[in-house]
C-alpha cells in the first residue's frame, strides 16, 4: 500500500516562527519521511501578513505550500506578487476577488498530488462566504485531479471547525484548523476516513500572548485602549500534525500532534 506522510504547521509568526521551523524540520524530516509541507504563514512577517522576501524564506527552509487567513493581505505588496506563486493558496471563500490560488494540486517527493485548499470560518471574523458552500463547489474538480484533498479551515469557534469536519468526512483526507494560534488535542479520524484537528496551534514565541508581547496586550484588555501590538520572541516552538494518507483511497491512515520546544 503506498501512503503519503503531509507535515502540517500551524500559523508562524514572525522570526521566532521562522526559527522554530529552520531548528525543527530537518530533525523531523530525519524521522519521518514527509513528503510534502504545508505551513499556514498569514502572521509570518513581522506578525501581521506575508511579503515576498518572508515566503522566499518559507520556501527555502522546506516549505512546499503557503496557506493563508484573514491577515493574508495585510501587507500591500502581496497583491503584486501572489498572482506568480501558485504555492501561496489563499482562502478560496474570502472576498479576495480573483487574485491569487483558491487552491492548489501538488506533487509529493514520492510522486502522488495532492490538493490544498484554503478556507475561512464566518463566526467572529471578517466577511466571507459560506466554507460549506465553497467546499461543496470545489472538492469534486479536486478529487478528479486527486484522492488527496487537505484542507485549512481558518476560523475562531470550534464548533464551525467541527461542523465543517462532520460535513466533509470522507470527501477530504484532512481537515485541520489554523487561527486561534491554541493547540487542542481532539486529533482523530472521523467514521469515513477525514483525519481532523481543530487546531493545530501556532509556529512562534511561546513567552506571548498568542504571539504578540505580552504587556500591551494585557493592558488592552485592562484599559480597553488601543495598543501598539509587536511580536514577541521568547520559547520559539513549532506546533504541526503529521497526517498519514493511503495515496489511492485519500482516506488518512493516522494523525499526529507535534509541539517542538526550542530544547528538544
Amino acid at each position: 500500500m503506498s501512503t503519503v506522510n503531509v507535515l502540517f504547521i500551524g500559523d508562524v509568526v514572525a522570526q521566532a516562527g521562522l526559527k522554530a521551523i529552520a531548528r525543527h524540520l530537518p530533525r523531523i524530516r530525519r524521522e519521518v519521511p514527509i513528503h510534502l509541507t504545508i505551513a499556514n504563514g498569514e502572521n509570518a512577517a513581522g506578525g501581521f501578513g506575508l511579503t515576498r522576501a518572508v515566503a522566499d524564506d518559507l520556501f527555502g527552509l522546506g516549505v512546499d505550500v503557503i496557506t493563508g487567513g484573514n491577515h493574508l493581505w495585510d501587507k500591500r505588496e502581496i497583491l503584486d506578487f501572489i498572482q506568480q506563486e501558485p504555492r501561496i493558496v489563499r482562502p478560496a471563500n474570502d472576498h479576495g476577488g480573483e487574485l491569487g490560488a483558491r487552491s492548489g494540486v501538488f506533487t509529493t517527493t514520492n510522486g502522488f498530488r495532492v490538493a490544498v485548499v484554503s478556507l475561512m470560518g464566518r463566526v467572529f471574523m471578517p466577511a466571507a462566504d459560506c466554507p460549506f458552500r465553497c467546499a461543496d463547489t470545489m472538492i469534486p474538480a479536486l478529487r478528479r485531479a486527486t484522492p488527496i484533498v487537505i484542507i485549512d479551515i481558518h476560523a475562531e469557534a470550534t464548533s464551525e471547525k467541527t461542523a465543517l469536519g462532520w460535513y466533509l468526512d470522507g470527501q477530504v483526507s484532512a481537515i485541520l484548523g489554523t487561527h486561534t494560534h491554541v493547540q487542542t488535542a481532539d486529533e482523530r479520524i472521523l467514521p469515513a476516513g477525514t483525519a481532523y484537528l481543530t487546531d493545530v496551534g501556532m509556529t512562534g514565541p511561546y513567552e506571548s500572548v498568542i504571539g504578540t508581547e505580552r504587556e500591551p496586550a494585557i493592558h488592552r484588555f485592562l484599559t480597553s485602549t488601543t495598543q501598539r501590538m509587536g511580536p514577541a520572541s521568547g520559547d520559539p516552538r513549532l506546533s504541526a500534525a503529521v497526517i498519514t494518507i493511503d495515496a489511492e483511497t485519500g482516506r488518512a491512515q493516522s494523525i499526529r500532534r507535534l509541539m517542538c520546544r526550542e530544547s528538544d
